[in-house]
């Protein structure tokens, strides 16, 4: 193996990106009325906006990140490990600059929003983490996990 083969080293096995992305935006949908129903309890009608605004963003930023890192993957790791980093952070100052340009319109309730943003992230994270499979025999998430 040459140096220059190293850099264009590239995935080509199943793309389980986005079947995880899939099943973690699936997970989501299922939690939202909780996270719904909770803004509206304390907030009213802003806080259901803030929360669903909110949850647009994280369902969003894993749907882009999947794609993203699927791409990246097939195109060499060199730029995969480009694509991890980088994207993290253009995604994350995405959120920011979304948050910025809400935050003094009338429906917007901070504490759903800023709530949701880390609980739900956080929380799918998590719940995601049961269900993926860390062996090569099962790439992606484990079988038998879809409910």
């Amino acid at each position: 193996m040459t140096a220059d083969s190293t850099f264009t080293l590239r995935d080509t096995g199943p793309a389980v990106e986005r079947e995880v992305a899939g099943d973690l935006i699936r997970r989501g949908v299922k939690a939202l009325p909780i996270f719904l129903a909770l803004g509206f309890v304390g907030w009213g009608v802003d806080g259901v906006l803030s929360v669903a605004f909110a949850a647009g963003l994280i369902l969003a930023n894993f749907w882009v990140s999947a794609a993203l890192l699927a791409w990246a993957a097939r195109t060499s790791y060199s730029l995969l490990m480009g694509v991890t980093l980088f994207g993290f952070l253009v995604r994350l100052g995405a959120i920011v600059g979304a948050v910025m340009a809400v935050r003094n319109m009338d429906w917007v309730a901070a504490w759903p929003l800023g709530a949701t943003l880390i609980v739900a992230h956080l929380g799918l994270l998590f719940w995601e983490a049961r269900f993926v499979s860390a062996s090569l025999a099962f790439p992606g998430l484990k079988p038998g996990s879809e409910e």
